[in-house]
């Protein structure tokens, strides 16, 4: 073989197809060409290759020792190309590639789960990256292009403008109020926040954020005499089962919280937050094919 010598798919084609059925009329026929057609195209690859491939016989034609070495080479390239055309378009069609999602902390306790679940056993070969962050965040790296899709709320600021993000509503996520199991509100079945305006209450963004708590609060006639800051879900329910404090806690939450905590509806206005689905500009096959069973899981969870 020559060095530098690029060998076009269709002569590797036509070799593989020559040698499969040992003629090149037999060759002509599968491929739709002409018995010249084919005699001149390996003619010029044996040129390409420096010598003869086939071994020229009284019946047909077999391959020579270097045929059979380019033979090898052909046929896993044939068939790497293949296998390439499949995943292509099992891509195109979103039932393959990787879906890279992006959802905030409540939105990964059921919602999220239980489309992918459902996702998975229509596009198994959909491999997802999930990732977990504050909503602003989620945009941003959509419109970079680091997400595919995401599942953002407006809480606590509404959701900021960002170029060449699209999104469209899934659901309005109630908030509830958490309190132990042993408090004196707890069989209630709504509760007036100002019964709980001596309680401390858990929080977890910074001072300088905008929080759906003060409102809620200010809404209910008074400030909370006491916050304590706590990041995390888990952290929140942990404190407020020891009876050191009450949290607002978004619906979507509920799946998760322990058995020393109840979930009570707030009286009067109850607060929501809205849940969105994000997207590029272009959106990826398989994002728009997992928004389906998302607005599934949506529509289960505000039941």
């Amino acid at each position: 073989m020559r060095g530098g010598n690029v060998y076009e798919i269709d002569a590797l084609r036509l070799l593989v197809t020559v040698a499969d059925t040992g003629s090149f009329t037999k060759a002509a026929q599968r491929l739709n060409y002409t018995q010249s057609a084919v005699s001149r195209r390996i003619a010029s690859l044996e040129q390409r290759a420096g010598g003869a491939l086939f071994e020229r016989l009284a019946r047909g034609v077999r391959l020579n020792p270097a045929g059979h070495a380019l033979y090898r080479h052909a046929v896993d390239v044939l068939d790497r190309l293949a296998r390439a055309d499949r995943e292509l378009s099992m891509i195109r069609e979103g039932l393959g590639g990787t879906l890279r999602v992006g959802a905030f902390s409540t939105a990964n306790i059921s919602l999220v789960p239980t489309a992918l679940r459902e996702f998975g056993r229509t596009a198994p070969d959909v491999e997802v990256v999930a990732v977990e962050g504050r909503s602003g965040a989620l945009l941003r790296r959509l419109a970079d292009g680091a997400l595919d899709l995401a599942v953002v709320s407006d809480y606590p600021a509404g959701l900021p403008p960002v170029d060449g993000v699209t999104t469209a509503l899934l659901l309005e996520d109630e908030v509830l109020v958490a309190l132990p199991r042993r408090h004196p509100l707890a069989g209630a079945g709504t509760v007036d926040l100002y019964a709980l305006r001596d309680e401390a209450w858990l929080q977890d963004a910074p001072a300088d954020r905008p929080m759906m708590l003060t409102e809620v609060c200010a809404r209910a006639g008074f400030r909370p005499r006491k916050t304590v800051r706590i990041a995390e879900w888990t952290g929140k329910f942990g404190y407020v089962a020891a009876g050191l404090g009450v949290a607002l806690v978004p619906s979507l939450a509920a799946w998760a919280v322990p058995d020393e905590i109840v979930l009570r509806r707030i009286e009067g206005l109850a607060p929501r937050r809205a849940v969105h689905v994000a997207l590029p500009a272009t959106p990826l096959p398989a994002a728009l094919r997992f928004c389906a069973p998302l607005r599934e899981a949506a529509t289960g969870s505000a039941a």
